[in-house]
């Protein structure tokens, strides 16, 4: 069995391919997907999880709903980014598969009473932060939380804060506070995952539903980030994280402390990442600086092929 690991999502195109890549390498033992409410509302982002789970026939993973809206903050959505719907593009049918009764949170606990588990979170944090104060004895269950978010420089959403801590930077205060490892996946080590044409080709190639499916997605996704950003090709940021599980090899990290910033006026989300130690604090996480992207790719193909297979 590969490692457990719980992906806690806001689908979201980049979200979609990282439940791929979570659910098909055979590094992974993909054992509950979550939703939080971030790229879209919750509705949505949990509908969009079933929407992917169902098109790449992943079946055998319980999705649970979890948090609406941050935790004190009210919710910011990234429809610019992702669309109306958090996943325009292709045209998707009604779902075949359903979401739990458990809130995720919920889940998340009963499968760490089970064993310990490696936390994936790729939206705002706030159903981690929810589950570490709800049930603190759990922070000693938990193998990692490795995350996307925050960066070591500029921002996507304001200068200094990366969308996913600027939605809910109290929950990602409580997460880097909490004394669980953590790895923080940013934007300075996503922007290295561009989804060239070459890629988008690779898609295509495999000749199958999932494959054009996986096409369309970036297609749309390249657009906004061509129209909002100026990028040529869009910055696969979500399976970066899970990649990073995956084969630690895939993302070199070095450590430092990371704090949140959650009062700045100008700065609220930015996550403020110590190399030289002026903070006089110990390091509480591994910062991710540098992607294998041919090899990062070569795995995000091989599992849309696989699944390609499922019936």
């Amino acid at each position: 069995m590969g490692i457990p690991v719980v992906l806690d999502c806001d689908p979201g195109h980049d979200d979609a391919i990282a439940i791929m890549l979570a659910a098909a390498d055979p590094a992974l033992d993909l054992l509950g997907i979550t939703t939080v409410a971030g790229n879209q509302t919750l509705e949505k982002t949990t509908l969009n999880a079933r929407r992917v789970c169902t098109v790449a026939g992943i079946k055998d993973v319980p999705i649970a709903a979890g948090c609406a809206r941050p935790l004190i903050r009210p919710l910011r959505v990234a429809q610019d980014v992702h669309g109306e719907s958090g996943l325009d593009g292709p045209a998707f049918g009604e779902p075949a598969v359903d979401v739990t009764g458990e809130h995720a949170v919920e889940l998340m606990h009963r499968l760490l009473a089970e064993r310990p588990v490696t936390l994936v979170p790729t939206g705002p944090l706030t159903n981690i932060a929810l589950l570490l104060t709800r049930y603190p004895e759990d922070a000693a269950r938990i193998t990692e939380i490795v995350l996307m978010g925050g960066s070591t420089g500029r921002g996507n959403t304001t200068p200094y804060a990366e969308f996913n801590i600027h939605v809910d930077p109290e929950a990602a205060a409580i997460v880097f506070a909490s004394g669980v490892p953590v790895t923080l996946c940013g934007l300075n080590v996503t922007h290295q995952a561009l989804v060239t044409p070459d890629v988008v080709a690779r898609l295509e190639g495999l000749g199958t539903e999932l494959g054009r499916v996986c096409a369309e997605l970036m297609t749309f996704f390249g657009a906004t980030y061509r129209d909002l950003f100026g990028f040529t090709s869009p910055p696969l940021h979500d399976p970066v994280a899970v990649a990073r599980v995956i084969d630690p090899a895939l993302v070199s990290c070095v450590e430092a402390h990371v704090a949140i910033e959650t009062l700045g006026e100008h700065t609220s989300g930015a996550t403020v990442v110590d190399f030289d130690g002026r903070l006089g604090m110990p390091p509480n996480a591994r910062v991710a600086v540098g992607l294998d992207a041919p090899a990062f790719f070569d795995h995000v193909i091989e599992a849309v092929r696989v699944l390609s297979t499922v019936d």
